[in-house]
């Protein structure tokens, strides 16, 4: 199976690897998994001022700051997977990267906001949700 694991840094994100490390054998023997990190861009006028070097730096140095923790978990529990980013809106990100992946489906954690809030904000998983025809598991 070919699983998309949307990691944001967060304790949520930490609990969602902690549950596949707990359930790999759900998912059947031979999972393919794939890490993906998505980041809100940094606003035109600041991208502008700073320039594009600084701007590829800080997308890197925040994919490293959430991805690399994972990694050494991940290897940790002898799970083996590629890593992504994406600079975009989250949701988005998460949704269109599943599809055009052909991946079979999508694992991220939930903030486990309460309905109002959720209603007034939303949430990416939401969203990924709303957006996202690949079937996604969220862990709470």
């Amino acid at each position: 199976m070919k699983i998309l694991l949307a990691v944001d840094g967060s304790d949520y994100s930490r609990r969602m690897l902690d549950y596949i490390v707990q359930h790999t054998s759900t998912f059947g023997g031979d999972n393919q998994f794939t890490v993906l990190n998505a980041v809100l861009a940094v606003p035109h006028r600041a991208a502008a001022f700073a320039g594009p070097d600084v701007v590829h730096t800080y997308y890197a140095d925040e994919a490293r700051t959430v991805l690399d923790p994972i990694r050494a978990f991940l290897a940790q529990h002898d799970i083996e997977a590629s890593y992504e980013h994406k600079v975009g809106h989250p949701a988005g990100e998460i949704a269109r990267y599943a599809e055009e992946g052909k991946f079979d489906m999508v694992v991220m954690g939930s903030h486990g906001q309460n309905a109002l809030k959720n209603l007034v904000l939303g949430s990416v998983a939401t969203q990924v949700l709303a957006a996202c025809s690949v079937p996604v598991l969220i862990v709470r």
